[in-house]
């Protein structure tokens, strides 16, 4: 526990989300996600909630919070909607990138307006060709007196449309090896004061299986123009670094969010297991019914503690990019999974919008590819586990 939070802080914080969940998230999250409909309002609580400085020191006006408390606060809203914590988890990795690696000026600059939500934004790595081998970037960046020009393209950015920030990766120097040597990441604001976009940015978005009403976009560049003091810390060539540095609370972001589906999921086949009656009887008391809510309770209990035990080591600045990686893994497919059984718990009123589970099940594939694939997970795990017991 950080020492800025007593337990009794940690509860009152939880409690407050638990209400704004209920009261305001879940009611609207069916409607919302059908018609692919942006939430404005809800982002209009998440500032006065202090959502969008959730993770930001104090000393810039952010809550500080640790990733323990963070975490419970990511579950909760995703076991009623996942998609309303894209807006502020990709909100809160970018600004982690700038109080991790900025410059003093950057961080007095930036931090304080996205603690309050006038820049929101998320972070730009992922191009059509480049997903996990972030190396392989093709978007350039080149120097014009105070000024780099930027020119490329990057898929799946959340918060490309509706925001006015990005954290962008590009390459600024294509010929140097090791390649990652010539990546740098920027602050980039998107947009002027009247919240157009400004000259030599596209954003289009995309249509997506699941994770509606939240904005994920391709983000075109044209001689984009940003300024050179805009170049994160400072100093060409830490881009890739930069970006990675930061996966390991993105991951147990993440990894909050798959637990919050399964949880979520959960909750939902129980309580209709109990209503739904079948040869005489709720189907809660058959046994096939009980053994797939018994693993899911499972599940969805392992998946929190690993994410306990992830975010612990994350907030003691232990390294925990295994931990991470295990809590990732895990939990993004415990959501898969207990969205799966619940669907079938469901029957064939899983197939309807009516119940929200379809929407769960359509929501919880994208947790197990974000932030790193699973398959790379287990690769990551794999490594610092023989690493952990050399011979």
């Amino acid at each position: 526990m950080s020492e800025a939070y007593s337990k009794e802080d940690e509860i009152a914080i939880i409690d407050m989300i638990d209400k704004w969940v209920e009261n305001e998230v879940r009611p609207i999250a069916q409607e919302y996600d059908q018609a692919d409909k942006y939430p404005h309002d809800l982002v209009e609580q998440m500032k006065d909630l202090g959502l969008f400085g959730a993770t930001i020191g104090q000393d810039f006006g952010g809550m500080g919070l640790p990733a323990s408390i963070y975490a419970k606060i990511v579950i909760k809203v995703a076991s009623a909607w996942m998609a309303p914590g894209g807006i502020f988890n990709s909100h809160l990795i970018q600004a982690s990138l700038v109080e991790r690696c900025g410059t003093d000026a950057q961080k007095e600059r930036i931090l304080p307006r996205m603690v309050t939500g006038e820049l929101r934004g998320g972070i730009a790595l992922t191009e059509p060709n480049a997903g996990s081998d972030l190396q392989a970037i093709r978007t350039v960046a080149v120097r014009d007196g105070d000024d780099y020009i930027i020119n490329g393209a990057k898929t799946w950015i959340t918060n490309s449309l509706n925001g006015n920030s990005l954290a962008v990766l590009v390459k600024t120097d294509t010929e140097i090896q090791p390649r990652h040597k010539g990546t740098s990441m920027f602050f980039v604001e998107t947009k002027d004061a009247e919240g157009n976009f400004l000259p030599g940015i596209e954003v289009i978005k995309m249509k997506k299986l699941g994770y509606r009403a939240i904005d994920t976009c391709e983000v075109v560049f044209t001689n984009f123009r940003v300024p050179a003091e805009n170049l994160v810390g400072g100093e060409e060539g830490k881009g890739f670094l930069q970006a990675i540095g930061g996966l390991e609370l993105g991951r147990i972001n993440v990894a909050a969010r798959g637990a919050g589906i399964a949880r979520g999921a959960m909750e939902l086949a129980v309580q209709y297991a109990q209503e739904r009656e079948a040869f005489g009887t709720p189907i809660c008391n058959h046994q096939a019914i009980q053994l797939k809510l018994g693993e899911m309770a499972t599940k969805v209990e392992a998946s929190r503690l690993l994410i306990e035990q992830a975010a612990e080591k994350y907030d003691a600045g232990e390294r925990c990019d295994m931990e991470a990686g295990m809590a990732k893994y895990f939990a993004s497919e415990a959501g898969v999974f207990c969205a799966n059984e619940a669907m079938r718990i469901f029957g064939g009123y899983s197939y309807s919008v009516e119940y929200d589970i379809e929407r769960y099940y359509r929501d919880a594939m994208l947790m197990c590819i974000g932030e790193g694939t699973n398959e790379m997970q287990r690769i990551i795990i794999a490594k610092q586990l023989v690493e952990k017991h050399k011979i």
